[in-house]
């Protein structure tokens, strides 16, 4: 919008400098040339300019006075209206003051004539002949042509630099030019003098700079980038009130299930260690040595559940602060210390009528590694994939190791529920557990697989989780090798 006004303003410039260069040229032939003309006899007839002085005696009342009319018209005037005896006979018979004004009237309307025929002769001598002139001498000073083009500008709103140039025959030939070779972009053009014949039609352009039309193009836009910055500060807060919106009720909800399932997982063994306890002050039990002995083991056994259940915990909270922990490094082979793993967890695997297997492939199983830790991240990888097991489908659950770009890889692969794929973004987060309903049915903190990143985090390596539901979850582990 802003470009297309300065078009328009720059065409309605060259109009109105055109229209004034007209209007110059006719004041000048109006002014000095008409004053030539008179002095020549140039006009109506060739008539020369004369001097009448005329009197006469009025009577006014009784009283009588002399009346004396002198007036300058042209001899030609006379010899065109009337004969002038006549007009001395006629003036002789005035009487009165008014008649000898409206003689005077009279005076007055040949003069007029006079004056207007000399203005159509000038006129017309304009017309005939100004087209042969040379264009220098029909525009005078063509600074004065800037200073119109700048002064016309003005009154259009525009303040930017600009060059002229002046053409004559056609556009042919340049009679004047202020527009260098480079530097300018936009030209605007306009005819001078529209009464000449097309081959002697002279033409008037005007050029602005590419970067005067830019800065005067987007500085007039300049105060709405305030404007813009403003709406974008309240766009991205918006977004972010919005974002943290959700994200806290997301973690109200995630908080609320924490505290549920927390609740079930230390209410069970607290009950359980409270019922022995009970049990063990009956004295009939007291005399039995086989029973005693067990609820001593249920207490010991819940007791070791409770305590890990806290240890749960208690492992996330060496992150809260800076995401780091104090980790024991060492060098480890981790085919030995995976198929230790394997042969522990196999047990449980196979009470519930399921196949683990190995598939130790690493040429190079050397890492620095924190063994507790590390072991505790594989254990919880193995126990997910048993705790989100398909009832009706035998637990498979496949290990393997192997290098790749000079990187220790480990997977652990399961023939589970799996999980959809909005959930793999989430599941890393601290206290998120993916949903099967209202209820979960697995029990849990939602701690295992946040432990598990942020442990693989602190060994500078990466984790990465790929699952289909229904048909099962893969999850890789990249660590660096010794």
């Amino acid at each position: 919008m802003r470009k297309e006004y300065v078009y328009e303003a720059a065409h309605r410039t060259l109009n109105q400098v055109a229209h004034k260069l007209e209007v110059d040229e006719v004041r000048k032939y109006l002014t000095e040339d008409s004053r030539n003309y008179i002095k020549r006899g140039s006009f109506v007839g060739g008539a020369q300019m004369q001097v009448k002085s005329y009197t006469t005696s009025t009577t006014n009342g009784g009283a009588v006075s002399t009346i004396t009319v002198n007036t300058t018209i042209p001899v030609s005037a006379f010899d065109a209206e009337f004969d002038s005896e006549l007009f001395v006979k006629e003036f002789s018979k005035v009487h009165t003051v008014e008649e000898a004004q409206r003689l005077q009237y009279d005076l007055l309307k040949m003069r007029a004539k006079y004056q207007r025929d000399v203005l159509d002769e000038v006129l017309f001598y304009l017309l005939d002949n100004a087209g042969a002139m040379p264009l220098q001498s029909r525009i005078d000073d063509f600074r004065k042509l800037e200073r119109y083009i700048k002064d016309e500008l003005a009154n259009n709103g525009i303040d930017m630099p600009f060059g002229i140039r002046v053409l004559d025959h056609g556009g042919r030939d340049t009679v004047y030019c202020t527009i260098a070779p480079t530097g300018y972009g936009k030209t605007f053009s306009q005819s001078l003098f529209g009464n000449d014949s097309p081959t002697r039609a002279a033409v008037l352009e005007i050029a602005f700079t590419e970067s005067g039309l830019n800065k005067f193009i987007y500085d007039s836009v300049k105060f709405m980038l305030l404007s813009f910055v403003f709406t974008f500060i309240l766009l991205i807060t918006f977004v972010i009130t919005l974002y943290m919106a959700v994200r806290h009720k997301r973690i109200t909800k995630m908080k609320n299930d924490f505290i549920n399932n927390m609740t079930h997982e230390l209410k069970t063994p607290i009950s359980a260690v409270s019922l022995a306890a009970q049990m063990l002050q009956d004295k009939s039990i007291n005399k039995s040595p086989e029973m005693t002995e067990r609820l001593l083991n249920v207490i010991t056994s819940e007791t070791k559940r409770l305590g890990f259940q806290v240890d749960k915990v208690l492992q996330m909270s060496l992150f809260d602060d800076k995401n780091t922990a104090a980790l024991n490094m060492r060098e480890l082979d981790a085919n030995d210390l995976v198929s230790n793993i394997v042969n522990t967890f196999a047990v449980k695997v196979n009470q519930g009528g399921g196949v683990i297997t190995a598939e130790l492939e690493a040429d190079d199983p050397y890492i620095y590694a924190d063994e507790m830790h590390f072991t505790n991240v594989v254990f919880n990888l193995m126990d997910n994939a048993v705790k989100y097991r398909r009832a009706d489908v035998p637990i498979t659950l496949h290990i393997r190791t192997w290098n790749a770009d000079g990187k220790f890889m480990l997977s652990v692969q399961d023939n589970g529920i799996g999980m959809k794929k909005e959930h793999l973004k989430k599941i890393f987060d601290k206290f998120y557990r993916v949903h099967t309903g209202n209820v979960h049915n697995v029990k849990g903190f939602g701690l295992g697989l946040a432990y598990v990143k942020q442990i693989v985090k602190a060994h500078r390596g990466t984790i990465r989780a790929e699952s289909e539901a229904g048909v099962g979850t893969t999850f890789t582990i990249v660590l660096p090798s010794k």
